[in-house]
């Protein structure tokens, strides 16, 4: 079975997130993962553009109820009609997220996530902390190589879904 990653982040970025979204596509693609999102711009673009560069395939989760409404990149879009509901859908779907930048609707993702034991790795996203303590729940990573990397590993590993 085909090995689904999560990117996850705000479909408004700067140009360096997306640039960090392309190239984690593009690594994504070339060790063979499906790249699964929410379909819509920014991160979401950004990384789905890099995926196809390199050949890989591309799932855009919809929050509306339009195909039309996916970026150009995403090859296989599902409309939801859930607005940011879909964000449990899109992590579900997944063995593994990585998080870059993003807003409120990227911390819900990498909230469901957590919540559902899939390892989330980080990349200039959301840092946590609970009762003032850091929690380091999100596994930290400086470069799009390393988040693939650390994705994977992570993803390979049973996840236990509740």
């Amino acid at each position: 079975m085909e090995t689904l990653v999560a990117v996850i982040g705000a479909s408004q970025c700067t140009p360096k997130e997306a640039g960090v979204a392309e190239e984690v596509g593009r690594e994504l693609a070339q060790r063979g993962a499906v790249l699964v999102c929410g379909g819509l711009g920014g991160v979401m673009e950004a990384a789905c553009r890099g995926a196809l560069k390199e050949g890989g395939r591309t799932i855009g989760i919809l929050p509306g109820n339009s195909p039309e409404d996916a970026n150009p990149f995403v090859q296989f879009p599902l409309v939801t009609g859930m607005g940011y509901a879909r964000n449990v859908i899109v992590v579900k779907s997944a063995r593994a997220a990585i998080a870059i930048g993003g807003g409120y609707g990227t911390l819900s993702e990498i909230a469901h996530a957590l919540q559902n034991r899939i390892p989330v790795v980080g990349l200039g996203t959301w840092e946590l902390a609970r009762n003032g303590r850091g929690d380091n729940s999100i596994v930290p990573a400086t470069t799009p190589q390393e988040a693939v990397e650390k994705a994977l590993g992570l993803a390979r590993r049973p996840v236990e879904h509740h």
